[in-house]
């Protein structure tokens, strides 16, 4: 009875990883030899792996990943060359570049990775405990334009720049007008030398410039994204699943 009271306390504190601890390591033969000091260290432990547990959940549902599945740990070597190593990504997996403000530029052709591996990097940075999040680019420009009809352009990007790491998928995919470019600007400006970016794209890297209106703005744009960034070109057969045909099924 005095454990029910107790376990009930507990939730109502909302202390659950704490109360699913003692009932679950009560009930464990292996901990009957246990002292106090030692039993009460294991369950205080449990709690703080369940609240850190769901800080990270929290982190990853604000990163509005496109596949929750994109992990380091999935990342596919099978033998075939990617333009990436196993070790170049172990090293990534470490965040050194991240804590450093630098940036990551992955190209390729569509269905290579481009995707996944920014979002293996994004989730690995989520575990970590910092704020990431993942944007198209033509969802990108959508929003800026929209927070600045609306008057909260100051506030977005303020919110944008305290974001340790952004990911912009599908660079090169927008319709950007000489509006949108200096939107663009200002994001990559608030966030220069204060946050990391990792640009996915299907252009190589020396066509952005381009992309970005090959004016001074373009200058300015490229300079604060590609200056200190790693480069990673991709390359490989595509890695998405084949959709059958009415033809192929026969």
């Amino acid at each position: 009875m005095i454990i029910e009271q107790t376990l009930q306390r507990l939730n109502q504190m909302k202390l659950f990883g704490m109360a699913s601890s003692v009932k679950a390591r009560l009930s464990r033969p292996d901990h009957l030899d246990l002292n106090v000091t030692e039993f009460l260290g294991l369950v205080v432990d449990d709690e703080w792996l369940h609240r850190d547990n769901k800080r990270r959940e929290l982190r990853e549902k604000g990163a509005k990943f496109k596949d929750k599945r994109a992990t380091i740990e999935s990342i596919d070597f099978d033998g075939k060359p990617r333009g990436i190593t196993k070790a170049q990504v172990l090293e990534f997996a470490q965040l050194h570049w991240l804590r450093k403000k630098q940036n990551i530029a992955v190209t390729g052709l569509t269905g290579v990775g481009k995707s996944w591996v920014s979002q293996a990097l994004g989730a690995q940075a989520c575990r970590e405990g910092l704020r990431v999040l993942f944007i198209r680019e033509p969802m990108l420009i959508h929003t800026l334009l929209t927070a600045k009809a609306t008057g909260t352009l100051p506030g977005l990007l303020k919110r944008w720049a305290k974001t340790e790491l952004l990911i912009i998928d599908d660079l090169g995919t927008g319709m950007l007008t000489e509006e949108s470019r200096r939107d663009f600007l200002e994001l990559v400006e608030e966030r220069n030398g204060v946050g990391s970016t990792i640009i996915t794209s299907q252009l190589p890297v020396e066509e952005w410039h381009d992309h970005f209106g090959s004016g001074r703005v373009a200058d300015a744009i490229c300079d604060r994204l590609v200056r200190n960034a790693h480069r990673v070109a991709l390359i490989g057969d595509t890695r998405r699943p084949k959709i059958e045909t009415l033809d192929q099924k026969g």
